[in-house]
């Protein structure tokens, strides 16, 4: 691992089912694609073709390294079931060197 924080992210998208999620996240974590993901339940309010819509959703919360959004976004998008998925990277800026250093031996070498 570097010095620079700048190579791990987090990862958001969400699901219409909390089984959708649980297929999802196991798929990332057999594919070493993510080292921890956290799935709750909220609710959404977009526009949805010119209308408000506003449903219950699974939010996962995908801890990851940066070089591996190009492989986990493919995945996500071939396990998703909506048409235009939500899926959101943010990089971490700080995080504890332990931490990092976990996401970075439970990932893909």
């Amino acid at each position: 691992m570097s010095d620079n924080n700048f190579e791990f992210g987090i990862v958001l998208t969400t699901v219409a089912s909390e089984a959708k999620g649980r297929t999802i996240a196991e798929s990332l974590l057999t594919a070493k694609l993510a080292a921890c993901i956290n799935i709750f339940p909220v609710q959404s309010f977009y526009t949805w073709q010119e209308k408000i819509q506003s449903d219950r959703e699974w939010q996962l919360i995908i801890k990851t390294r940066l070089d591996l959004v190009s492989q986990l976004t493919a995945t996500i998008e071939s396990l998703h079931d909506y048409e235009i998925p939500s899926i959101i990277v943010l990089p971490i800026i700080e995080g504890s060197p332990s931490y990092l250093q976990w996401i970075a031996s439970s990932t893909q070498k």
